[in-house]
């Protein structure tokens, strides 16, 4: 009713007594024949629609190389924090300072350690010269030594033959002096039977056996020379063995010393090397105490704050997002869905903070997504059994190839991987049976023929 009128009869009337009052609050309008038929030829044909099988996952937007990802910057040495050069959100050089630290272990808080160092490792160098010196000394006099001993075992061997040659002659001496004592003898025995038988006189006599004192006199004297000249070639031998033993002896020590002054040497040059390389350190950590930037990028996120605060080596300072990168998407699939993937597969991308309308089954009618492909798939699985892809911007599609360019590293996203087109009514039968989605690959051969 139409309730026009203030003034109410529904009260007044049982309405329920009345047939046309009952038609009337419960009329309801006739379906149409065609409409029926219409809806009964829709549903059939839209069972054979084509539908593009497809893998929904979700990740978050990096950089491709990792070399343009966020990184951290860390300490090297222990130290506190002594003064800040940049604040968060400021654009960096690579090689421009970012913080400075100092010191905080005693052995490194001299502030002329490294002077000190460089004293102590030129003295040393000093000493090593000097043992060089000594060593170059103690080759001369080997040297000397040697022909020393040379010329001295020459003139011993010389005085050695002389001596030799004396006991010769003095032993032809010796013996022309015993031929002659026998000759004086029988002389005087001839002489002594005349002057018995009184043919010879006494003064004849006298001189026989004065010749006879005379010849034994020549003989003990050439015996005697002949002895002498013996102990001579004995000295001389003796004389030859000891002026070799003397210089063996000599040249030995000379050898003894000059080994232990190589050994000095040694020992000098591994201390050396040692102070230089304690040297290297010192200069090397010197320059850890200023932190800087190693490439062109953006101060994101300070870990550590304030002046004085102490840090430990290799502990996290700050973090500087690189100001040149290749946008990319990480992803992550289940491993039911991993076999179905494989570089170069086409991928539709959808970004936080960018509206799309999205027919995942259509995806020519998708509005608002971005082309991708996939670059890399991971060998290992993650931590919570998923498998990791990286996407990059597909260049296949010019229309779609570039990604937002406010879009940053560290955004939402949610993925839409392309398989196979199959009839809506197989989709609808597959998700129903449980069955995974059907896989198909490229065929290069035929596509680089279409390039040829």
């Amino acid at each position: 009713m139409l309730n026009l009128s203030e003034r109410r009869v529904k009260d007044d009337i049982d309405t329920s007594s009345y047939k046309s009052f009952d038609k009337i609050e419960n009329f309801e309008p006739r379906p149409s024949k065609k409409y029926k038929y219409f809806w009964l030829l829709l549903i059939p044909i839209s069972f054979f629609i084509p539908w593009t099988q497809n893998i929904q996952t979700e990740g978050e937007v990096t950089a491709l190389l990792p070399s343009e990802r966020p990184q951290s910057i860390q300490s090297f040495i222990d130290g506190r924090i002594e003064k800040w050069y940049v604040s968060e959100g400021q654009e960096v050089n690579k090689g421009d300072t970012i913080l400075k630290i100092a010191e905080v272990k005693p052995e490194y808080l001299d502030p002329n350690l490294i002077r000190r160092t460089e004293s102590q490792v030129n003295a040393k160098r000093s000493g090593m010269g000097s043992y060089q010196s000594k060593i170059e000394a103690l080759n001369n006099q080997y040297n000397a030594l040697l022909s020393a001993k040379k010329f001295k075992l020459q003139e011993a061997t010389n005085k050695l033959e002389q001596a030799r040659l004396s006991v010769q002659i003095d032993s032809m001496e010796w013996n022309a002096a015993e031929t002659n004592l026998d000759v004086a003898e029988a002389r005087f025995d001839r002489i002594k039977a005349l002057y018995e038988d009184g043919l010879k006189s006494k003064t004849e006599f006298e001189t026989g056996q004065m010749k006879l004192q005379e010849a034994k006199a020549k003989r003990t004297a050439a015996y005697n020379k002949y002895l002498k000249s013996q102990n001579e070639l004995i000295n001389a031998r003796i004389a030859l063995q000891s002026i070799e033993a003397d210089y063996n002896d000599k040249i030995a020590k000379n050898r003894s010393e000059k080994a232990e002054a190589a050994s000095n040497l040694y020992s000098a040059e591994a201390d050396l090397a040692k102070m230089e390389n304690t040297l290297s350190n010192y200069e090397l950590r010197s320059s850890f105490y200023f932190i800087t930037a190693p490439q062109d990028g953006y101060i994101t996120q300070a870990s550590m704050t304030g002046i004085g605060e102490n840090v430990k080596a290799g502990e996290k300072l700050i973090t500087i997002m690189p100001k040149d990168y290749q946008l990319a998407a990480n992803y992550y699939v289940n491993p039911v869905n991993l076999p179905l993937l494989e570089k170069g597969q086409e991928i539709r991308c959808i970004f936080d903070g960018w509206p799309a309308i999205v027919f995942s089954g259509w995806p020519g009618a998708s509005h608002g997504t971005f082309s991708g492909e996939i670059v890399a798939i991971d060998n290992f699985s993650q931590p919570d059994g998923t498998y990791r892809i990286l996407v990059a911007p597909s260049k296949e599609d010019v229309a779609d190839y570039s990604w937002p360019d406010a879009l940053r590293p560290g955004s939402g996203t949610r993925g839409i991987i392309l398989l196979k087109d199959v009839p809506l009514w197989y989709e609808i039968w597959r998700r129903i049976n449980g069955f995974p989605p059907d896989f198909y690959k490229k065929n290069t051969n035929q596509n680089s023929e279409k390039e040829k």
